[in-house]
């Protein structure tokens, strides 16, 4: 089975516009994000199709309604943390005080247990060898957050992507890493978000079939803001600014062509699977930090 995730923030709250003044600003802001949800679920209920929504904790308390339709539709509601700040510029202290009032935010509005956590701009590396423990002290049972791009599968220890387990001093958890292809030794990008943009479909459906036939699970990602071409533009970095508004418009059509060509579910039903055939195998192939 291969996995489909949403990232559920407003089109203001991407890192690549981050600013203190900005921040200041985001009450103010044009709420577009529910709109961008629904015309997602849509789509998906369009396919018969459930997928994993990782919702900001400050999206959630602006936007409780949208969660609790979400979930009353099938789909499995996990953690984005609550304010989109980047791991590495919080402390350890600062990360796990994020991530536990988000997971409270919304398991009380759905009531039941939120799984999954996905840091913003997978944004846990080398650089935060204390984020892994801290998720399993507070009780996510799988991470979305290590994104091996641009890496060698040497670096990470884990080539390509997949659910695949962590074993650290405080326990165990699940890493469910965005779907990377090798190509000249490099892990390369074809996951969704920006990459799904730039590239044309054909040559996306190509990489991503070719990976199936690996027998490897695909774990794609969007956001809503990707299916809204006309979101207010924000000023930045000429960068930032091309990869934010590329291909907006081709984003709709691209996802519809993706549900027709593959077959998703939510990440925490494919990790369920995952973890019954390991138990069921002995299977000890996993990562250690």
């Amino acid at each position: 089975m291969h996995m489909l995730s949403f990232d559920v923030e407003e089109h203001f709250q991407v890192a690549a516009f981050w600013s203190v003044a900005r921040r200041r600003e985001w009450n103010g802001l044009a709420s577009r994000v529910e709109n961008n949800s629904m015309k997602i679920t849509e789509l998906l209920s369009e396919h018969s199709t459930k997928a994993t929504f990782f919702v900001l904790g400050w999206v959630a308390e602006r936007h409780p309604e949208l969660v609790k339709r979400l979930a009353q539709q099938g789909h499995e509601i996990a953690s984005h943390g609550y304010g989109h700040e980047l791991v590495h510029t919080q402390t350890p202290t600062e990360f796990r005080q994020d991530v536990r009032r988000s997971k409270r935010i919304l398991e009380d509005l759905i009531g039941k247990p939120v799984a999954g956590y996905r840091a913003p701009s997978f944004s846990i590396s080398s650089r935060t060898p204390w984020a892994i423990p801290v998720l399993i002290e507070e009780g996510y049972r799988y991470d979305s957050s290590i994104y091996n791009r641009f890496r060698g599968a040497t670096e990470t220890g884990v080539a390509g992507a997949g659910a695949y387990l962590i074993e650290t001093e405080v326990g165990t958890i699940w890493e469910v890493s965005p779907s990377t292809m090798n190509a000249c030794g490099l892990q390369l990008p074809v996951a969704g978000g920006g990459y799904f943009r730039l590239l044309p479909y054909a040559v996306s459906k190509m990489f991503l079939r070719s990976l199936e036939r690996q027998g490897s699970q695909l774990v794609m990602y969007l956001h809503p803001w990707e299916l809204d071409p006309e979101q207010p533009r924000m000023e930045g970095p000429l960068l930032s600014k091309v990869r934010h508004y590329l291909n907006l418009s081709k984003t709709e059509q691209r996802l519809r062509w993706l549900l027709r060509d593959f077959s998703f579910a939510p990440i925490n039903q494919v990790v369920q699977h995952v973890r019954y055939i390991f138990e069921k195998q002995g299977d000890r192939s996993h990562a250690t930090v």
